[in-house]
């Protein structure tokens, strides 16, 4: 058995489109969803990240700021600027790219940004919501996960998800998520005892540790679905996931390629976390 690839260009390339298809519609009421990217530093993966992000939003017909700093700006004056977009009508989702310069709380910043705008869903609100069932903004790579599910028409009722890794971006948020589509949901991590144990069980499994060959063929059973988050070098210096694609694919009934399945559809959940925040507050 092969495992069918669950294409993630191609999915948000059917999202984008209905983003796009919801801001004409918002655009004919006056109001163009904005988004407004600050960068501080020149991080050279950050800056790449930006970039697409912004060229994102510009394709999808969303309008959208990037703010640049040098890496010396002071924390309050950072501060400032997130509290100026908070009261900005123009903008309807902020995004702080991590990492922040060391000198600068992240988490404080994070906290800075209005829930209502919290369109990346790190706030404690959002994770709040998220806990609850009340509605918020989910962090845009597992709910970019809970769109590839869907895609294939997966009913997660009852079945044994294994999210492997429990970091607040993606883990953490991911179990929730699975959990609240009646996942039976087992989280592990660094300190698991014996991974393949826990793994073997699953129905579903989401790799999201930063580590390449965290998953093998032998530790998948046979037509388990597997989201592959990822993003390592293999020796040849070319981009993998986590998983070991070649062996799992032998096993698994349906699997996510790295690159072209989990990354593209974090920026379009952006996109669409973006569009909510501007239909929620046209409708305020």
């Amino acid at each position: 058995m092969t495992a069918q690839l669950i294409d993630g260009n191609a999915l948000s390339r059917q999202l984008r489109s209905n983003v796009a298809e919801r801001a004409i519609a918002l655009k004919a009421r006056g109001i163009t969803p904005g988004l407004a990217v600050v960068l501080v530093g020149d991080n050279p993966a950050s800056q790449v990240y930006v970039r697409n992000k912004v060229k994102a939003c510009h394709d999808a017909g969303l309008h959208s700021v990037l703010e640049q700093y040098p890496a010396d700006l002071g924390e309050a004056e950072l501060l400032a600027r997130v509290e100026a977009l908070n009261n900005d009508p123009a903008i309807h989702g902020i995004l702080v790219q991590l990492p922040l310069p060391t000198h600068i709380d992240a988490q404080k910043v994070i906290e800075a940004i209005s829930p209502a705008k919290d369109v990346d869903g790190f706030h404690i609100a959002s994770a709040g919501a998220l806990m609850t069932g009340m509605p918020g903004f989910w962090p845009c790579t597992p709910y970019g996960c809970m769109k590839m599910l869907e895609s294939i028409g997966y009913d997660l009722r009852g079945k044994h998800a294994v999210v492997i890794g429990r970091s607040n971006i993606v883990g953490k948020p991911m179990a929730l998520m699975l959990l609240a589509k009646d996942a039976t949901v087992t989280v592990c991590h660094s300190r698991t005892k014996d991974l393949k144990a826990q793994t073997l069980q699953a129905d579903v499994i989401v790799a999201a540790v930063g580590k390449r060959n965290v998953l093998t063929a032998d530790m998948v059973k046979p037509g388990a679905v597997v989201l592959d988050v990822g993003m390592n070098h293999n020796d040849e210096g070319k981009l993998c996931g986590d998983v070991d694609f070649e062996g799992v694919k032998t096993v698994a009934s349906h699997i996510t390629p790295v690159p072209g399945g989990v990354g593209p559809m974090t920026i379009t959940m952006l996109l669409v976390n973006t569009l909510e925040a501007a239909e929620r507050a046209a409708a305020a």
